[in-house]
């Protein structure tokens, strides 16, 4: 039997430390350890060519004591419980670190939409969505977009929400299109949020955001965007990677023009303002900032030591395991956590949730400018409250987050 970590027992481990910092006891480590509530769903599918496959689907919500359910849907092949329980649990946390009046949750269903039509996309989305009516809705349980779903998906998702409760409820997911109720500025708000975390962290190491050189691992959802936030705001974007290989331009790349080549070719690699480079050696570069926004552990015990960069911002969920963690710690790298580099998409997904319940729209400039501030006082707080305790970031992240969780908890008592 395989003794490596999985991504739940990593979280775990993040908690035990919280409690070690906090003090609480093993009664309560146990509750906020243990998910509330765990689905697993058989979502049976029509082919296009008539034949019938049943794929396996989860949901999982980790705790509502200060709100309902709130965290994305997965479609992957390799999504499993033990993945689905983990993402729950930091989505709980990264809830509570910015104040939002949200739970933790997490879903997928374990395929490749690579593998499969847009036709059998939807049906098997909207079939998904049949098998956990009893456990969603806006103010019970809100899905949202992650790997390999997008707003086409949380149309889909809506519109089968709505057509089983008999009108339409934009609030059962955010993520959605604009013209059906999305928030401005939500595509990108993740994207942003790590922009902006590694503006703050560059800063509090004294490095000049102009000319500070970065390396993104991932160039989808996250990485696109945040390379091109950088890129706009003269940041040196070294390196990029993505599922195929990575290129590489000292000089910097310039990010637009690869993604129009991404767009018209769908891989970074064939990049003719820059060159091919191994992608495992893209965490590896001596740059300032290293931002790994793929997918979980990439940053290990195996190759944590060989880290050059002064700074890691999360921007995948659950990059970095406890191994390499403990490594880039004692060998003085600045780890933004993931709770606090890519929260901007829950953060605005909670401003989306907001104007679908209130039916009033906030223009871009108020999306950014209330992302930026809330964003920025996080990070005050989380840095404060690790120079109060001489703990890391992460460390202060999650206790901060804990200890709102369970003081929610604690006032809202035990049924009995």
């Amino acid at each position: 039997m395989s003794t490596t970590p999985t991504p739940y027992d990593d979280a775990k481990a993040q908690l035990k430390r919280a409690q070690e910092i906090l003090g609480f006891s093993d009664d309560d480590y146990d509750l906020l350890a243990t998910p509330r509530r765990e689905v697993t769903v058989a979502v049976p599918v029509q082919r296009d060519d008539g034949t019938v496959e049943v794929l396996q689907g989860y949901r999982i919500q980790h705790n509502w004591s200060r709100g309902p359910g709130k965290g994305g849907i997965r479609y992957a092949a390799n999504v499993d419980m033990e993945e689905v329980r983990a993402l729950a649990m930091l989505m709980t946390w990264k809830a509570a670190l910015l104040n939002l009046p949200y739970g933790g949750a997490k879903g997928g269903i374990a395929f490749d939409p690579a593998d499969y039509s847009q036709a059998e996309i939807e049906r098997i989305t909207r079939r998904y969505v049949h098998e956990l009516l009893p456990v969603i809705g806006p103010e019970i349980d809100i899905p949202a977009p992650d790997i390999g779903t997008n707003e086409q998906t949380m149309a889909w998702f809506m519109d089968t929400y709505s057509q089983a409760v008999g009108y339409t409820s934009p609030g059962v997911v955010t993520g959605k299109p604009v013209s059906l109720g999305g928030s401005l500025g939500r595509a990108e708000a993740t994207s942003l949020g790590v922009y902006i975390t590694t503006r703050a962290a560059l800063e509090q190491l004294g490095i000049a955001e102009k000319d500070a050189t970065v390396a993104v691992q991932g160039f989808g959802k996250v990485g696109r965007g945040a390379a091109r936030f950088m890129d706009d705001a003269g940041m040196k974007v070294v390196a990029v990677s993505d599922v195929f290989g990575a290129v590489y331009n000292a000089d910097g790349i310039d990010t637009a023009a690869l993604a129009d080549h991404v767009d018209e070719t769908g891989k970074v690699v064939g990049f003719a303002g820059a060159e091919a480079m191994d992608p495992a050696e893209l965490l590896l570069l001596d740059v300032d900032a290293v931002v790994p926004a793929a997918v979980e552990a990439v940053i290990t015990g195996d190759n944590a030591a060989k880290v050059k960069a002064k700074i890691v911002v999360e921007g995948a969920n659950g990059p970095t395991t406890a191994a390499g963690d403990e490594i880039l710690n004692a060998n003085g790298v600045l780890v933004v956590p993931d709770i606090l580099a890519n929260s901007g998409g829950v953060l605005v997904s909670y401003y989306e949730w907001v104007q679908s319940r209130d039916n009033f729209f906030w223009d871009l400039d108020r999306v950014r400018e209330s992302q930026e501030t809330a964003m920025l006082a996080v990070w005050d707080d989380v840095v404060a409250f690790a120079k109060e305790h001489d703990i890391n970031l992460r460390e202060a992240a999650v206790s901060m987050a804990v200890k709102r969780v369970l003081d929610a908890h604690n006032m809202r008592g035990l049924f009995p």
